[in-house]
């Protein structure tokens, strides 16, 4: 998505500068920020596609920050870290990044992994934005799930996407290579936790029966399906 606009927000002057770099010349738009107050405060006029986020800031705690990012803004959000540890990565994409990218990075990596974020999952047949089904409606402008009273739940960013997944393909399988396939990020135990942690949280959403949820069910050894009736405005 030519023109996209990325943040970065990272304390390391050349981490800024190679990021910029390398995005404007694949033709996205930057913003720059070495600490969260200024990043926080531009978002009340800017609304980015993506935001990159590392963790180790010096005026917050980067872990906060993206979790408030995923539930707010409905950007793809992104941490580039230099904790490594498997634990680091599944805690930042339980808590709603989309990815988790560690230091030292390859520029062109990063440029390949945002474009997969802002790229329509292969399985989208649908071009509308609003979802209806067993009384919800799910909003992928406002990021919202509205259920038949009335009544708003917001949903993050990385939750958008699996619950697009199963939108779009209603009353069909989609197994976990399927889902590593269409949301990219890294195979592995970090990426099956995250998936399994994301519709946990739609489950519960959704007000699911955790033992005997009615829309979004487990098939054991092979992916899950959605057993909703869905139609798209």
């Amino acid at each position: 998505m030519t023109g996209a606009l990325v943040t970065i927000l990272d304390d390391e002057p050349a981490i800024r500068r190679i990021l910029a770099d390398a995005l404007e010349e694949a033709g996205f738009r930057t913003l720059s920020f070495s600490r969260a107050s200024a990043f926080e405060a531009a978002l009340k006029t800017h609304k980015p596609d993506v935001c990159l986020v590392d963790l180790g800031l010096p005026d917050t705690d980067g872990l906060t920050l993206v979790h408030k990012l995923a539930l707010e803004q409905g950007a793809a959000v992104i941490i580039i870290s230099g904790r490594a540890q498997v634990q680091d990565r599944v805690t930042g994409l339980e808590l709603g990044a989309d990815d988790y990218i560690i230091k030292p990075f390859d520029p062109a990596e990063v440029v390949a992994r945002i474009r997969v974020r802002l790229r329509t999952p292969k399985s989208t047949a649908q071009t509308g934005q609003i979802a209806h089904f067993n009384g919800w409606t799910a909003s992928f402008d406002s990021y919202t799930l509205t259920d038949d009273q009335g009544s708003e739940t917001p949903f993050s960013h990385a939750e958008g996407e699996v619950l697009r997944l199963f939108l779009d393909a209603p009353k069909r399988l989609i197994s976990r290579a399927q889902m590593q396939e269409m949301l990219g990020g890294g195979a592995g135990d970090s990426f099956d936790r995250a998936m399994d942690v994301r519709i946990s949280r739609l489950r519960t959403k959704l007000r699911e029966d955790p033992k005997n949820p009615r829309l979004i069910k487990t098939i054991y050894g092979a992916g899950y399906i959605f057993l909703g009736d869905v139609q798209w405005t």
